[in-house]
């Protein structure tokens, strides 16, 4: 019975042990990066923002430039306080913050020539003055006249088209004045507070003619 055992096992066509299928099959070799493949795709390069330019001069700018600077624009705020008279007389608080000015307007309309040779005073010997004055003062100077020289606009209507009695003339032509004196105040209140703190102020309307004035 044993050597028919031993026949029977020697005839099977199926062998017992087999070599595992996984291990007979040659193994395909892991392909590399290269420049077909996505994970070999450079990527993009984050650029850093540009810095912004800072236009705040402040630390450039002595303090003696910006007091002369901010003292400029007194001389059309002075220059053009008349027109303020009914805006004055209608809120007196306006008394009260323009105070500190009166020992200036005293001086300033000590003699008919004083507007004049603070003009030419502020044109010729500032202005024009590039040895003396840095471009920060010499162009605050410049509005300053400038808007002097606006002013003539509404002196002249003044004097043209007053009006002699009460009526609708007389509240268009209270507008306009209040409208010219807030405008003065406002580039007073500016120019000189942006002076002190050493920025460089734009005024409408004259800083473009100021700016081709000062080389």
């Amino acid at each position: 019975m044993a050597s028919a055992v031993s026949l029977l096992l020697l005839s099977s066509p199926h062998p017992l042990h087999r070599a595992a299928p996984s291990l007979l099959r040659p193994r395909l070799p892991l392909p590399t990066p290269s420049a077909a493949t996505p994970y070999s795709r450079p990527r993009p390069r984050l650029l850093a923002a540009p810095p912004r330019a800072n236009n705040d001069n402040s630390d450039a700018v002595g303090a003696a430039d910006r007091l002369v600077a901010a003292v400029a624009y007194l001389y059309p705020f002075l220059d053009g306080a008349h027109h303020g008279r009914f805006v004055v007389a209608q809120y007196p608080f306006f008394n009260a913050i323009l105070s500190p000015l009166a020992p200036a307007a005293r001086l300033f309309h000590s003699s008919p020539l004083t507007p004049f040779l603070l003009f030419v005073t502020l044109y010729f010997a500032v202005v024009r003055n590039q040895q003396a004055f840095s471009r920060f003062v010499r162009f605050n100077a410049m509005q300053a006249v400038a808007l002097d020289v606006l002013l003539i606009v509404p002196d002249l209507l003044a004097q043209s088209f007053a009006p002699s009695g009460a009526g609708i003339g007389l509240d268009v032509f209270m507008s306009a004045e209040n409208t010219v004196f807030l405008f003065l105040l406002v580039c007073l209140l500016y120019g000189s507070g942006a002076c002190l703190l050493g920025i460089v102020p734009r005024l409408p309307i004259v800083a473009d003619a100021a700016e081709r004035q000062v080389m």
